[in-house]
C-alpha cells in the first residue's frame, strides 16, 4: 500500500519573509527598553528561527530582562507584522501543490498567536491541518517535540504515512532527524548551505522545488 504523504512547513524563511518586520521590531524593542545594542541587523538575523528568549540572549540582553524585551517585542509585531511580511515567491503554488499530494501542517518557532492571523492574510489558512507554534510546546526546534505533537493531532502511524519536514535553517533540519522523519533543506532563507547539508541531503532553491521533489517520489 502507498504511503500518504505527509508535508511539514516552517514559516519564515520558508513560506513567507518576514525579515524587515522581526529585525524593525527587534530595534524598537531595544529603543523603547533603553538597551544599547551594540550589534547589527545582521547579527539578528542570522538568529531568526530560534525562540525570541534566546535571540535577546545571544544579542545580549541579561536573563532577568530578556521576558520584558519579549513582551516589548510582541507589542509592536502585533501592530507591523501583515503591512512589513509577504509570501516568498512561489510559496503559494507550494502550499497548493502540497495540499494535493497529502497532509499539509505548519511547524513554527512564531507563536500561533501571531501566525494564524499572517495565514488567514495571505489566504492560505485553509491548507493546513495542524499550526504548532512556540506556545504550543515546552521544546522548541531543534527539539523534535514541536514536529511529534503535529504528528500526534494528525494522528501519525509510520507504517501509512511518509513525513516530510521543509524548512530554511539547520535547527528545522536537526528537528526532523530528531524525530525521525524525512527532510528537505531550503535556500531560500535565512540557513547557510553548507551548515544545511550537515543535516540533510536533500536541498532545494525553495518550497515549491521541494514540494516537487517530494512529489515526484
Amino acid at each position: 500500500m502507498k504511503k500518504t504523504k505527509i508535508i511539514l512547513f516552517d514559516l519564515d524563511g520558508t513560506l513567507i519573509e518576514s525579515t524587515d518586520a522581526i529585525i524593525s521590531t527587534f530595534l524598537h524593542s531595544f529603543d523603547e527598553m533603553n538597551f544599547d545594542f551594540k550589534g547589527t541587523s545582521e547579527d539578528i538575523k542570522s538568529l531568526i528561527g530560534y525562540p525570541l528568549d534566546i535571540m535577546y540572549k545571544d544579542l545580549g540582553v541579561q536573563d532577568d530582562k530578556v521576558w520584558d524585551f519579549v513582551d516589548s517585542y510582541k507589542r509592536r509585531y502585533r501592530i507591523i507584522s501583515k503591512e512589513k511580511t509577504t509570501l516568498l515567491e512561489n510559496a503559494l503554488e507550494a502550499v497548493q501543490l502540497a495540499s494535493q499530494i497529502g497532509r499539509v501542517s505548519v511547524v513554527t518557532t512564531k507563536t500561533r498567536m501571531y501566525t494564524m492571523p499572517l495565514l488567514e492574510h495571505f489566504d492560505i489558512a485553509q491548507y493546513f491541518e495542524v499550526v504548532t507554534g512556540r506556545e504550543n510546546v515546552q521544546n522548541p526546534k531543534p527539539h523534535p517535540e514541536p514536529i511529534l505533537i503535529t504528528l500526534e493531532q494528525m494522528n501519525y502511524d509510520e507504517n501509512s504515512h511518509d513525513v516530510w519536514m521543509i524548512g530554511d535553517t539547520k535547527l528545522d533540519l536537526i528537528a526532523a532527524n530528531g524525530a525521525k522523519v524525512n527532510s528537505v533543506g531550503v535556500l531560500c532563507g535565512y540557513g547557510v548551505e553548507s551548515e544545511l547539508k550537515e543535516h540533510t541531503n536533500i536541498l532545494k532553491y525553495d518550497a515549491l522545488s521541494a514540494v516537487e521533489f517530494i512529489k515526484d517520489i
